[in-house]
């Protein structure tokens, strides 16, 4: 159904403060910008890194992937904080508990 508005824009940015990187994501993270949402967040080196998925308003399979990759190389290095629509896509997957997964 056509809602009459501008579909949702993507975007995705790195700060870096010291060792932490902070990556804001927003707008709809699907097959055509879940790499560019992972390599935003390659893109500094970094010992702490939060990926903020607060203004995310869809994520999907490929979303998924891109995340869990991001999990796997940095083990207790990533916190993601989730939109309500994320969280609940990661619940539905089974990846709700996961220790990365802060607060929505």
């Amino acid at each position: 159904m056509d809602q009459g508005g501008a579909p949702p824009v993507f975007s995705a940015s790195a700060e870096i403060d010291g060792d932490h990187l902070q990556v804001r994501v927003a707008g709809e993270v699907d097959m055509a910008t879940a790499d560019t949402m992972l390599q935003t967040a390659l893109r500094e080196p970094a010992k702490r890194i939060t990926l903020d998925l607060s203004a995310v308003t869809f994520f999907d399979s490929a979303a998924i992937h891109a995340l869990v990759r991001l999990a796997q190389q940095f083990p207790g290095v990533l916190t993601v904080l989730p939109s309500r629509q994320v969280r609940r896509v990661l619940e539905i997957s089974g990846l709700g508990e996961q220790s990365w997964l802060g607060p929505a």
